[in-house]
């Protein structure tokens, strides 16, 4: 059965795709549960040297399928998003990313754990939270200011409007551009190349690189749920779920903080 995501191993790469290109590859549950399960037999395979992650020529994720979202989405810190996300920050393989049209959400923020992105010339890269009234997640409140540097990210997550193909090329969030048709064969063909490497040392040269922080973003992971679990309660969350729901344009005009704001002091 189809669940939205496809997985496929071939001579040492291990390609796991966005099916649900109906609904835009945007993500359920289900989704996330499989995602997690994927990345969980792609790391402990020992026939399994590298993982890419793709999806359409038009269109990489439109993120959280928020009506699935709205209905099923807990406050419990094990929702099937969390999971996920710590699989990716845990994976010890080389992880490619294949990116064309929209990488929304999740869809951009996954991107900050794999270790070589390729976008085609129509990809969009776009992080929303601030205009569902929540924060980011995937630890990239840490994670993007040290890729795009501070005032960038600031850009990029308190606008939460897209970043061309081009602009992720000069930020460093991806690797090359090349036309729509052509990246998901290029990344296979990346991967390959990789594969054929020895893995001890693939492994090791990623644990060298990543391993200083990765209790950081473990622990920024934890944080940013902890608010997100907060935030999604709140008034401007609801009004975001419900505008989405209504088809309309939210209206946070009357909302304030549902924090005390901090002094300064």
């Amino acid at each position: 059965m189809n669940n939205g995501i496809l997985t496929r191993a071939e001579a040492g790469v291990y390609t796991i795709s966005f099916d649900r290109l109906e609904r835009k590859n945007s993500i359920t549950g289900a989704m996330y549960a499989a995602l997690t399960e994927a990345l969980s037999a792609a790391a402990t395979d020992p026939s399994i040297r590298v993982a890419v992650l793709q999806g359409h020529e038009t269109i990489f994720s439109a993120g959280n399928d928020l009506g699935d979202f709205a209905k099923t989405q807990t406050t419990d810190s094990e929702a099937p998003a969390f999971p996920f996300m710590r699989a990716l920050a845990a994976f010890p393989k080389p992880l490619l990313a294949a990116v064309c049209g929209p990488a929304v959400g999740i869809g951009t923020t996954m991107l900050l754990h794999c270790d070589l992105v390729y976008a085609g010339d129509n990809a969009a890269f776009t992080m929303p939270f601030v205009n569902l009234g929540l924060c980011p997640e995937a630890a990239s409140s840490l994670l993007l200011p040290q890729l795009l540097g501070y005032h960038r990210a600031a850009e990029a997550l308190l606008f939460g409007e897209p970043l061309s193909a081009d602009a992720a090329l000069e930020t460093g969030l991806v690797n090359k551009v090349l036309p729509a048709s052509q990246v998901n064969a290029y990344a296979q063909g990346q991967a390959a190349r990789l594969a054929a490497k020895p893995i001890s040392s693939l492994v090791e040269i990623k644990r060298l690189m990543k391993g200083g922080q990765q209790a950081a973003v473990l622990q920024r992971m934890d944080d940013e749920g902890s608010i997100f679990k907060r935030m999604l309660v709140e008034p401007a969350a609801k009004e975001a779920f419900s505008a989405f729901l209504q088809k309309r344009k939210p209206d946070f005009s009357t909302i304030g903080p549902a924090f005390p704001l901090p002094s300064g002091r």
